[in-house]
């Protein structure tokens, strides 16, 4: 069981790498500010740990590189947001937010908005630069999307 304390709000996270590790603490401490009882968890890295974040699977993971790699660890990444899945459907947190990480994010957003779980999306993926058709994914996965820069 990921969330533990009754009546918290609960919020459901994956942050794939270090810089996103950075950007969900900053965003955590940001509604723990906001919210005297609220509960994280998800995959995370160290910084959202010190802020209380319960972490189903190590952060790194999650940080694979280039095609060989990812093919490489393609069957793992795929069992972990399948588990992650299943636990997040079962448990319902009130929102989930995926921090960057879009090939990993977006499919489980979408798995989760069908399932009736709120999603967002933080730091919009590279629509505005390249991949213009991601935008119809994303309006399929995500509930609400934040941008960092004015562009996006």
């Amino acid at each position: 069981m990921l969330f533990k304390r009754k009546g918290a709000l609960k919020v459901a996270m994956v942050a794939g790498e270090a810089s996103g590790d950075l950007l969900a603490a900053h965003l955590m401490e940001a509604l723990q500010q906001r919210h005297a009882d609220i509960e994280f968890a998800g995959i995370g890295g160290p910084r959202m740990e010190a802020r209380g974040f319960t972490s189903m699977f190590p952060q790194e993971k999650l940080a694979v590189r280039g095609y060989a790699e990812v093919l490489k660890k393609l069957p793992e990444l795929l069992r972990l947001r399948r588990t992650l899945k299943q636990q997040l459907l079962a448990e319902k947190p009130d929102v989930f937010i995926g921090v960057d990480a879009p090939d990993f994010n977006l499919g489980l957003e979408a798995d989760l908005k069908r399932g009736g779980i709120p999603t967002v999306h933080y730091v919009s993926p590279s629509v505005w630069a390249r991949r213009p058709e991601r935008v119809q994914k994303i309006g399929k996965s995500v509930s609400h999307m934040l941008c960092l820069f004015p562009m996006e």
